[in-house]
């Protein structure tokens, strides 16, 4: 049995086709993926957004802010 008598002939392309195609999605997949952008946010941040949100009062904030200052 011979690959080019003409049974075969058309899996050479699809190969070629598959692995251009695997190449563009290598190239065209964004870098910035979310698993990348995940970075540990500073406790101070933290409180500020649990004051904008109003969790917390203005006394507590302020608190909190003085310890976590302190720590420096």
């Amino acid at each position: 049995m011979h690959f080019y008598d003409g049974h075969f002939g058309g899996m050479h392309i699809i190969w070629w086709i598959i692995w251009l195609v695997f190449i563009a999605w290598l190239f065209f997949m964004p870098f910035d993926l979310p698993y990348r952008k995940q970075k540990k946010e500073d406790p101070l941040d933290i409180l500020k957004k649990r004051f904008a949100k109003g969790e917390i009062s203005k006394e507590e904030f302020e608190e909190a802010k003085k310890i976590l200052n302190s720590d420096k």
